[in-house]
């Protein structure tokens, strides 16, 4: 008995309303994992939201990774147990797949901190209207961060 294949459709892009009935451009993501980077986002910028707390930081140009987006998760213990902070971190990493991706600057690293129990059971569209919102301050001018 032979498995029968399978065939996948690739969907066409959808123009999106927000972004004006054009698609976005999406940029690859690198994951952090090593400390020191995590200690210098936090650092940098950072922007509260009910269901995260995103740090960023635009790199030095004497760094290594150039242009790259790079992208890291945390949550502690305060979040839960370990199956409630993995299925926060799953959470957050789809976010950024999907709003990262899309609305990141080249050159910055961006951390996502989970939340007690607002990470895991937010809705996801709220979320990501948080995180866009949340970008959009983190990169304004010092002026209007405020």
């Amino acid at each position: 008995m032979t498995v029968p294949e399978l065939t996948v459709e690739q969907p066409e892009m959808a123009a999106s309303p927000c972004d004006g009935g054009l698609s976005a451009v999406s940029h690859p993501l690198q994951t952090l994992r090593q400390r020191t980077d995590f200690l210098a986002a936090a650092r940098g910028r950072y922007r509260a939201m009910p269901g995260f707390v995103l740090q960023g930081r635009k790199r030095r140009d004497d760094e290594t990774e150039g242009d790259a987006i790079r992208v890291g998760f945390t949550c502690s213990k305060k979040v839960g147990n370990a199956v409630a902070r993995n299925r926060a971190k799953r959470r957050l990493r789809a976010l950024a797949r999907d709003v990262i991706a899309a609305q990141g600057q080249p050159g910055w690293d961006y951390v996502l901190v989970g939340r007690k129990e607002a990470t895991a059971q937010r809705p996801f569209a709220e979320m990501q209207g948080d995180l866009s919102r949340a970008l959009d301050k983190i990169h304004a001018p010092k002026a209007a961060r405020s």
